[in-house]
C-alpha cells in the first residue's frame, strides 16, 4: 500500500521566545500534556487540571488538528481573556489522530 499509509500528526512546541523548538510525531494523536512529559517539550505546567493557566499556549498553526476545548478549559480561557482556537491549555488540549501539523508556543516561561 505504498502511498496510502496513514499520516500522523506532527507537533512543534516552542518556548515563549521561540529559541527552543521541539518537533514530535504523535502517531495516535493524544494529549499535549502527555507529549510534553514524554519528550521534555518547553511548555510549563503547574496544576495540570485547568485551573491555573500556566500551560497556556498560542496555536500558531494547525488548530484544526486539535479536538475542540471542553467546558473546563473554556472556563479558564475565558477567565484569562484568551480565546480559542488561537489560545489553548496544554493540560487539556488533545490532538486528533490522523495527519496534520500543529505548532504551538508557550505563553509562560518554565
Amino acid at each position: 500500500m505504498v502511498g496510502n499509509e496513514p499520516t500522523m500528526p506532527t507537533v512543534t512546541f516552542e518556548s515563549p521566545s521561540g529559541s527552543i523548538k521541539k518537533t514530535i510525531d504523535a502517531p495516535k494523536g493524544g494529549s499535549l500534556a502527555d507529549l510534553c512529559d514524554d519528550h521534555d517539550a518547553p511548555i510549563p505546567f503547574s496544576c495540570r487540571s485547568a485551573s491555573c493557566a500556566t500551560c497556556q499556549v498560542e496555536v500558531l498553526e494547525g488548530g484544526a488538528s486539535l479536538l475542540p476545548p471542553e467546558d473546563e478549559e473554556l472556563d479558564v480561557l475565558e477567565a484569562i481573556s484568551a480565546e480559542p482556537p488561537r489560545y489553548r491549555l496544554a493540560c487539556c488540549a488533545k490532538i486528533k489522530p490522523g495527519g496534520g501539523t500543529v505548532r504551538i508556543r508557550a505563553q509562560n516561561e518554565e
